[in-house]
């Protein structure tokens, strides 16, 4: 019996990715309670034995031609089948055919896996548009979860790729990702720096509005501003300067303290008063 033997079916058996760690404190064990004479070799196996035999492994397999190969993952090492017989499998199992991600969706995935932990609100400035359907779509296939919250204003949810993330896409590491370090480098804008910018071009129309104020000159004091005229409506016509009207009054004199002597008789009256006597 064969360590490499050992290895193989301990990751076969595990129903889980197993790492070497696990791998190794498993033979251990065994290897005490074994009463062949090769298991007194085992009972201080190193863990690194344990990863020198599963790489010789690894090489079995591409060597054979063998359908399966090892892959190592974020938890541990396990037996998948090659891509090659990828329509064989979907052939047999047809409800377990993967559901594929919307280009949004892969966009929206990349931005949390590169730069992780983020928030919302940088992945929309950085998509132009609301991703809250995603995301919630990438949380329900367990590709992505709240990581804990931002020290910000509102204290945002941050967001984080999972164990499941690195399993459904065979990489060990986040540094495992393609061009991983460029592209944490790429200056991408954030919530933040367009805030700035919202507050820069408030601040500019607020100074033209300024500027525009300060082009009106108001009217002097004392001077009245010219009205202005209404649409449809005559303009009102200048009143003539008249010369001030004459009041006319009557002197008469309504009476005095001293009696009037009564007039005396005259021929031509008493001639007056025949005539009105003859008339009557």
């Amino acid at each position: 019996m064969e360590l490499i033997h050992i290895v193989e079916v301990l990751i076969f058996a595990a129903p889980e990715p197993i790492s070497s760690a696990e791998i190794a404190k498993a033979v251990r064990r065994a290897a005490t309670d074994h009463d062949a004479p090769f298991a007194r070799e085992l009972e201080s196996i190193s863990q690194k034995k344990i990863e020198n035999a599963i790489a010789e492994l690894g090489e079995r397999l591409g060597q054979s031609g063998s359908p399966i190969e090892l892959q190592e993952g974020a938890n541990g090492w396990r037996f998948v089948t090659r891509s090659d017989y990828a329509d064989w499998i979907r052939a047999l199992l047809p409800e377990m055919r993967p559901e594929k991600l919307s280009p949004a969706a892969l966009e929206t995935l990349a931005l949390v896996a590169y730069r992780q932990p983020i928030t919302k609100a940088d992945i929309e400035a950085v998509r132009g548009v609301s991703v809250d359907g995603t995301i919630q779509k990438l949380m329900d296939r367990g590709l992505i979860h709240v990581g804990g919250r931002a020290d910000l204003p509102g204290r945002p949810m941050l967001y984080e790729t999972t164990e499941d993330f690195m399993e459904h896409f065979g990489v060990k590491d986040l540094e495992d990702l393609p061009n991983a370090d460029e592209l944490r480098k790429v200056d991408l804008p954030t919530a933040e720096s367009e805030e700035e910018k919202e507050g820069e071009g408030e601040g500019e129309e607020a100074a033209e509005g300024d500027e525009a104020a300060e082009g009106d000159t108001p009217a002097a004091e004392g001077e009245e501003a010219p009205a202005e005229e209404t649409p449809g409506e005559e303009p009102a016509e200048e009143e003539t300067p008249t010369a001030p009207k004459t009041e006319i009054t009557l002197d008469i004199d309504l009476g005095s303290d001293e009696e009037e002597e009564p007039e005396e008789d005259t021929p031509e009256a008493e001639d007056e008063e025949e005539v009105r006597e003859e008339e009557a």
